[in-house]
């Protein structure tokens, strides 16, 4: 055995290599100040299809980003190859600033929001008049989560051959909530869809909706060069099967006005959690009722005794529709939404 006394010579001593390398560790990130400005289409298993300069390119997420998540509709910057090319692979260094989020949680238990969609500037809700039938509660819900997220929310209602939408109407009428009824002959000759598309244009809308409400089919006749797999409703259970399994940005057909526009088809959905929502920033749609909610009592869930919100109405500074209205939708989330 080999014994090396006080004066050893460098030379003789084997050192190890450090597993983590030679290189100095350092909490200094790259810029990237040249990377390309990129809009996100669609997340797969790790990877990213985005739009850069107008080549579809696939990319992954750099490691700085940590456990950021990236999401359809998200503007990121890209470096890396960027030609779009068959096995090429980019890399997303940063996600700009977003203009809004809707998220959505598992059930009104769940701790966890679930990012739905960056950056959209309204939220159309799809639901059927029957096959199968409209869950109201759901769309509470969805509005709970469009109004809180600020966005703009839609409501579209399809197979109204099969349905009249009238009572539905009437319900949601005290919300001021902009509508569309359309019918399966209409997505059928891709007639009828124009006024949908007027409303998109210049906007980056969302579609949430069942499975089976016509929520695909109904992007299909938007973009008809892009269409998706659609499915059917079981007979048996009443619900829609899933065809969608992941969310798609898809650009709406150039206008002659010149105001292009996104509409995102999103996965079905069994329910829409909302244990996440801060229930008092709904009221800021409603600011006919927000002005009377000034003088309610702390921590007042507007839907108590000495709600100044009663007193509000009835002197007749708003539509006893509309606190009701509000009322529902801040109830909806202890509610389930077969109910």
């Amino acid at each position: 055995m080999r014994r090396y006394g006080k004066h050893t010579d460098e030379d003789d001593i084997r050192v190890r290599p450090s597993r983590r390398g030679t290189r100095p560790r350092t909490h200094t990130r790259p810029k990237h100040e040249d990377a390309a400005e990129g809009f996100v289409l669609t997340v797969d298993r790790g990877r990213l299809t985005c739009l850069v300069e107008g080549r579809t390119v696939t990319a992954m997420k750099a490691r700085e980003l940590g456990r950021k998540a990236v999401v359809v509709g998200d503007r990121v910057a890209v470096v890396g190859d960027l030609s779009g090319a068959k096995d090429t692979l980019a890399r997303i260094v940063r996600v700009e600033e977003r203009t809004s989020v809707l998220r959505r949680t598992a059930d009104d238990n769940d701790p966890y929001e679930r990012v739905i969609v960056a950056n959209a500037d309204q939220l159309a809700v799809v639901t059927a008049l029957a096959d199968p039938e409209p869950r109201p509660r759901l769309i509470d819900r969805c509005l709970v989560a469009a109004f809180d997220a600020g966005l703009e929310p839609l409501l579209v209602l399809t197979k109204s051959d099969l349905a009249s939408a009238e009572p539905l109407l009437e319900t949601y009428a005290p919300l001021g909530v902009r509508y569309v009824v359309t019918s399966r002959d209409d997505f059928a000759d891709g007639e009828g869809v124009e006024a949908i598309r007027e409303l998109m244009r210049g906007q980056i809308t969302v579609c949430v909706g069942h499975s089976g409400v016509g929520k695909t089919t109904l992007v299909n006749a938007l973009v008809p060069e892009r269409r998706r797999a659609t499915g059917v409703v079981n007979a048996v259970t009443g619900r829609g099967r899933h065809t969608t399994t992941s969310a798609l940005a898809l650009p709406l057909p150039p206008s002659t006005v010149g105001e292009d526009g996104w509409v995102i088809d999103t996965p079905g959905v069994r329910s829409f959690g909302l244990n996440h929502i801060q229930l008092p920033r709904v009221i800021h749609a409603f600011p006919d009722l927000e002005a009377g909610a000034e003088h309610c009592p702390r921590a007042c869930s507007h839907n108590e005794q000495d709600c100044a919100l009663d007193q509000w109405v009835a002197d007749g500074h708003a539509d006893p529709a509309r606190l009701h209205s509000l009322r529902r939708l801040l109830a909806t989330r202890e509610r389930r939404e077969g109910d």
